[in-house]
């Protein structure tokens, strides 16, 4: 309550500070304005636990919902971060850093639909799965990737000269079947392909059995040439049945090939494995300490805990250093967090035999690391920050995301200069389709996020507001909406567990899909100028809104549990998200 009671004040005094544009658009039918969109992190470990120096850091260096991270360096300074969005769109964020610690997004990769094509009628959590960066020193050339597991050809890349800048249209790779591509280019030129795939002859020994495989690429024709083989079969210790050893990068150092892999599942027993040889085929042997990433064997009692540890990326400095971005979890307790797969960073060292160093079995990932590898600067992406959209941009910003598709025609800056006009879609969140929603990520436990909303509803299904969401089958809306034909603000829930029974919603029709609908709060509200606002202290979510110039807010849900929208209790692959939606039919 304490918490949740700090979160209100800050928002209250936020929403002071962002008082809506005048003159003032009455409320139109058949969409929805929005004047802004507030975001306030407030976590308590950044506020017990200050940074030491100048030099010092936080884990996750990327807080929020972005797996599966992979690294890049040109050699001239620069490095390129990128990570997972399966269904969301724009695909794969980018960001860019002179130092490994201050970070900036500065695109998304696959930023057109042909890039992405067929996610529509599929679940959240497919689309594009871990991407992983290449750069060819010899043409100045950046290669990104990665799966679409719902394209028929699956495996493809994009390449370009300018990061930051528009790339090239997929370049699809029939060949290679199976998910977790990478690139590896070697000293003379040659570049090969990387990737998990099912067990040989596709007859697994026990689920979760597969192999990883390489194949040559030819990079002036784009094709994959000669054998495809397999390098490792099961895992590194092939007598306990490890499952899903996937991610694969290959590294070449002092004349060794580092086969780097995850191991364990994205779970809690996630891992990170390497290996070496003598030739990029193989054979490759195992070390004898793997894991050297893990967080699988530590008291799962133990303060501020970070767990599902793996899915590695390496990059070496000008200066020699060797630094790992990875993926791991902050769960709040039970294995339960909202925040989705994150980004960290930890040095990685060699020991006398030329084996990586980094936590091993036996310890914790620093979430404050004091000696970084550089100072930081004024806009770092960890720690507590605030955002605030005002909404005055011809197209949304880069931290927001549509579902499915790009949803061009659902909303505009330009009807209503200075406002986010999203238009009634039919298509509800309750559907494997293209809602009229934008969706940002959560940064932090604790957090408060609110926006101001012009909105009239007529029919029964007309709604409109802010939306907490984890996938087609969980998430919250509070909505401005009807109820028997009067005005009302809802709190509406969508939880529907997959039984054996239960056929999924892309089997269901619209009025069965509705009826999953479940309203906890209904308050009678007259008013089209509304304030709402979602706080939350990482174990509850709650809910208030307030007419225009209202002093009181009302609370609409207090105490809603968040772990029922975990992925522990959901499933899938991505983080809660909270936005803005509007639907009607």
């Amino acid at each position: 309550m304490k918490a949740q009671n700090l979160l209100l004040s800050v928002m209250a005094l936020a929403a002071v500070g962002c008082a809506p544009k005048d003159p003032i658009p009455a409320a139109p039918q058949g969409e929805a304005l929005f004047d802004n969109f507030s975001y306030i992190g407030d976590d308590d470990f950044y506020k017990r636990n200050p940074l030491p120096n100048e030099t010092s850091y936080y884990n996750p260096i990327l807080p929020g919902f972005y797996p599966d991270p992979t690294i890049v360096t040109n050699g001239k300074g620069d490095y390129y971060l990128a990570t997972s969005t399966f269904t969301y769109l724009p695909g794969v964020p980018l960001f860019h850093s002179k130092d490994l610690v201050n970070w900036k997004q500065v695109g998304h990769i696959l930023d057109r639909e042909n890039q992405v094509a067929n996610c529509e009628g599929h679940d959240v959590s497919r689309g594009i799965f871990a991407p992983a960066l290449a750069y060819n020193p010899a043409t100045e050339t950046y290669y990104m990737i990665t799966t679409n597991v719902n394209a028929g050809t699956g495996n493809f890349y994009v390449k370009t000269q300018d990061p930051a800048g528009s790339w090239s249209d997929p370049i699809y790779l029939p060949s290679i079947q199976g998910i977790d591509p990478s690139i590896f280019i070697d000293d003379d030129g040659k570049a090969y392909i990387i990737n998990n795939d099912d067990a040989p002859d596709n007859k697994p020994e026990y689920p979760g059995h597969r192999t990883v495989r390489i194949q040559e690429l030819d990079l002036a024709t784009d094709q994959c040439v000669g054998e495809r083989k397999i390098i490792i079969n099961k895992g590194w210790n092939p007598a306990e049945k490890p499952v899903w050893c996937e991610a694969p990068h290959i590294y070449k150092i002092n004349g060794y090939y580092y086969l780097m892999t995850a191991e364990g599942g994205t779970s809690t027993w996630h891992s990170e494995v390497m290996y070496r040889s003598k030739s990029v085929w193989g054979p490759y042997e195992p070390c004898k300490r793997n894991p050297f990433l893990t967080q699988r064997t530590l008291d799962p009692n133990r303060p501020d805990p970070v767990t599902c540890a793996g899915h590695a990326d390496l990059v070496k400095t000008p200066e020699g250093d060797w630094w790992a971005v990875f993926l791991a979890c902050r769960p709040v307790e039970e294995e339960y967090e909202n925040l989705g797969r994150e980004v960290f960073l930890l040095p990685l060292t060699w020991d006398e035999e030329g084996w990586p160093v980094m936590t091993g079995q036996d310890k914790v990932i620093d979430q404050v690391v004091e000696n970084g590898p550089a100072k930081r600067g004024d806009n770092v992406t960890f720690g507590n920050f605030s955002r605030e959209d005002n909404f005055d941009n011809a197209e949304l910003g880069m931290e927001w995301v549509t579902l499915r598709t790009k949803i061009e025609g659902q909303y505009s800056f330009t009807q209503y200069p200075g406002w986010l006009s999203l238009k009634e879609n039919e298509v509800t969140a309750r559907e494997k389709g293209a809602p009229s929603m934008i969706l940002h990520r959560l940064h932090h436990h604790n957090f408060a996020a609110s926006t101001h909303m012009r909105y009239q509803p007529v029919e029964a299904e007309d709604a409109a507001g802010m939306v907490l969401y984890k996938d087609q089958d969980h998430f919250l809306f509070m909505a401005l909406t009807t109820e028997e034909g009067k005005p009302v603000v809802q709190l509406q829930e969508v939880y529907a567990k997959k039984q054996p029974e239960y056929p999924g919603p892309h089997d269901l029709s619209r009025e069965e899909l509705l009826k999953d609908v479940k309203v906890l709060a209904s308050v009678p509200c007259a008013d089209t100028k509304l304030e709402m606002q979602v706080t939350s202290d990482g174990k509850t979510f709650n809910f208030a809104f307030r007419a225009e110039g209202a002093a009181q807010w009302t609370t609409l849900g207090e105490g809603v549990a968040a772990h029922k929208y975990s992925t522990r209790d959901t499933g899938g692959f991505c983080g809660t998200m909270v936005g803005l939606y509007c639907t009607g039919k």
